[in-house]
Order: structure tokens, then sequence, then C-alpha cells
């Protein structure tokens, strides 16, 4: 065994190894000459010919898995491989099951609406919003109603300034083919703080129901 410098690499990722992103080579798949030996408790052992490395892998009944194949000379650790890949499968299920998914609904307006469906269609957008969804307001122009765009602009510019403490413009009106749409989001709102005496339940939010559509 040849002695190597402590703590190269490691303590860039808080004392452990990370596997390789590439095919991880384990046991009789590492064909370099030596390798630099990392414990199954992470300590350090040194640079090592890789028969012997793998001998002290197998008399634990362990894996010799390759972590830093860019390294010279690579380097291996001392591990349960399957325990491992297991955990970090886990782990993956975890962090996707805890991703936020932002719904986004869509809510269509034309560019002569009267009073009354503008108010009804704004309620919806207000539900979505508060049922954290981003919305997709849409003004959708026929014929020769494309030659006053304006109003459709108006349209979205006034549901902005009207839902300004509700939502977020995040993403301005823009004109496709026939249809001039405009992205919104809720906005956060900060939770109170609770005190010892108070309790605070949990709001139940309904059931989202599918938007008007012409």
């Amino acid at each position: 065994m040849e002695s190597g410098p402590p703590g190269i690499g490691a303590a860039n990722h808080g004392g452990e190894w990370p596997i390789s992103t590439v095919e991880t080579r384990i046991n009789e798949k590492i064909r370099v000459p030596r390798v630099r030996l990392i414990g199954v408790d992470g300590a350090q052992l040194g640079i090592f010919v890789t028969s012997d490395a793998q001998k002290i892998a197998d008399d634990l009944n362990l894996d010799l898995v390759e972590v830093a194949p860019n390294s010279d000379p690579p380097v291996c650790r001392v591990m349960d491989y399957g325990k491992y890949k297991y955990e970090q499968d886990i782990k993956a299920k975890m962090a996707r099951k805890h991703q936020t998914k932002v719904e986004i609904k869509e809510i269509k307006f034309r560019p002569k609406i009267d009073k009354h469906d503008y108010e009804t269609k704004k309620k919806h957008v207000v539900r979505f919003l508060d049922a954290g969804a981003k919305v997709k307001v849409t003004i959708m122009f026929r014929g020769r109603e494309m030659v006053h765009a304006e109003r459709g602009l108006a349209i979205l510019d006034r549901l902005a300034g009207e839902l300004g403490e509700t939502a977020i413009v995040e993403s301005a009106p823009k004109l496709e083919g026939r249809n001039m749409f405009m992205l919104m989001a809720p906005t956060k709102k900060e939770l109170p703080k609770k005190s010892a005496d108070d309790e605070v339940e949990a709001p139940q939010v309904e059931p989202v129901e599918a938007a008007e559509q012409e």
C-alpha cells in the first residue's frame, strides 16, 4: 500500500464521496492497476493495487465501487452497492413526490364581452389563483375584430389591475395569431405567525372545477 494525501475530494462533499454520474464500475469491472481506497466508514486508506483493494471488499462481503474515475489514480470505496442504489432510488422517489406541481388553467374572453360575462370569468380566474394555479387569460379574436386588438389589451389590463392584490402578471399580454394571452400567477401570501395559545386550522380547498370554454 502507498500512502496518499489526506482529505482530497471528499471534503467538498461533506466528507462523502458521490457516485460518478457515468456508468459505475464495480468489483471486477474496475481494471485500472491502482486505486485510492476509501473505507466503508469513509476513512481514506491510501493507494492500493486494485486486486488488494478488491480483497479488502471481498473479506467484508461488500463491493469495491469506483466513485471518482477521473482521479489519478481513480478513487474507489468499499460499500454495499445494492443497498446504496436502493437508498438513492428511495430518495429520488421522495424528492419527486414532494415537488410542487403548478397547474395552469385557461380562461377565454371575447373582446366584446359584456359586463356579466366578464365578472363571471373573473371569478373563475380568482378561484383558480386562490387554489394555487396559474391562469392563462386568452382573448379570442374573430374576423375583423383583429382590427381592434387594443380592445383585448384593455380587457387584460383591466383584469390585471383589478386582481393586483391577488395575482402578478408573469407573462405580459402577447398577440399570437388571432389570440392574445397573458399569464397570471398567484401572489405569495405570508402565513400568520402562530402564538403559543392560538391554534390555526388548515384551510380547506374545494376541488377546482373546469373553466368555462367558449
